[in-house]
């Protein structure tokens, strides 16, 4: 972890010239998210399916602390922490003993908090979260890696698929090959052919695919999310079902051709439902929600009507438009330059070129 001890002082320096802005005496950040942004892609995650993990964050003026227990403090040290930060540790039955800790290198001043829990705590500042969702180059570099392993095990899994799968053996596969490549499977989903046109999110039952399935991922490495979806069909894809494909293709590259630095993402949300229109599906964006901004969450923001966040820069989204039976989905970074470079490609997988980009299309086999 100590290679990105650059990008953590950077990042510890930022949090305290916001702090010298405002009243807080420091920061404490809870969440895996947060956890891994001010690390440098630590975690502090055990149990998946949990928001906060096993360690926070105490950052004031003077100094930078990882606050944990008895339990987890060595593997820490060994595996996951940069040397920006002290460690304090308390006995596991005496978390007590921490706001004691924390009231002290305080003088019991009021902190900032991305999950405030006490009359001493108020949410983080609007600054932090712009910090937080800008992807710095050396972020960029291992959201690339993330992004190519996510794809990669997506393309494995599909090409390995049989019609007598379950669900369950569909996204079963999905997460091992996740975690062989050492990322976290935060969602796969998966539908066959009777489930996929009925329902948006489809968590993975006994029934098998048979002749059409959809995988779905929000693949989590070093903090950062990798979302994507494919489809796999065993024969020829019906005109019908062709042509739902490719308007899902010709709507999201409108929502693509949109994202400048600049523009607010409820415009984008506009512009698809706009295409939606145009396609003759005007309840569609009803549906299902279109996706938005990314990095250390799934959906760092999801775009709506009244969402007048505006992309910028170095941020990172995924759009997901869908109809009944198809959607469309890939991780991209916005250049400094306006392009987009999606992280999420995979060349071996079968793509078109759509509005100048390649895009997927179903896998057939």
């Amino acid at each position: 972890m100590n290679q990105y001890h650059e990008e953590v002082s950077a990042k510890l320096e930022l949090i305290r010239q916001t702090l010298a802005k405002t009243e807080a005496r420091g920061v404490r950040l809870r969440g895996s998210d947060w956890f891994a942004w001010v690390t440098g892609g630590a975690s502090n995650t055990v149990l998946l399916t949990a928001e906060t993990g096993v360690a926070e964050v105490l950052i004031t003026a003077q100094d930078a602390w990882v606050l944990t227990d008895e339990i987890e403090a060595q593997r820490l040290i060994d595996e996951e922490l940069p040397s920006n930060f002290k460690l304090w540790i308390n006995p596991w039955a005496d978390m007590p003993k921490r706001e004691t800790f924390v009231l002290e290198q305080t003088e019991g001043g009021l902190l900032e908090s991305d999950r405030p829990n006490s009359s001493l705590e108020k949410p983080l500042s609007s600054s932090f979260l712009i910090h937080k969702r800008k992807i710095l180059s050396s972020e960029l570099e291992r959201y690339r890696q993330i992004g190519r392993l996510a794809s990669e095990a997506m393309t494995e899994v599909l090409n390995a698929a049989q019609p007598t799968w379950t669900e369950y053996q569909l996204a079963g596969a999905g997460a091992k090959a996740l975690w062989n490549r050492g990322l976290h499977p935060a969602l796969t989903l998966a539908a066959g052919e009777r489930r996929l046109p009925l329902y948006r999110h489809p968590t993975p039952t006994g029934e098998k695919i048979g002749r059409e399935a959809m995988l779905v991922f929000c693949a989590r490495g070093a903090g950062l999310y990798a979302n994507l979806t494919r489809f796999i069909t065993f024969g020829r894809l019906s005109d019908e079902k062709a042509k739902l494909h490719h308007y899902v293709q010709e709507i999201e590259a409108q929502a693509l051709n949109s994202c400048q630095p600049g523009i607010s993402l409820n415009a984008i949300y506009q512009k698809l439902a706009q295409a939606y229109e145009q396609y003759g599906f005007s309840n569609a964006i009803r549906e299902h929600h279109q996706g938005g901004t990314t990095g250390y969450l799934a959906r760092e923001i999801v775009a709506n009507p009244t969402t007048d966040d505006i992309l910028s820069e170095n941020m990172a989204i995924a759009w997901n438009p869908s109809l009944a039976g198809a959607k469309i989905e890939d991780t991209f970074i916005v250049l400094e330059n306006g392009e987009l470079e999606n992280l999420t490609f995979d060349s071996n997988f079968p793509n078109v070129e759509v509005a100048g980009r390649l895009r997927p299309v179903p896998l057939t086999r």
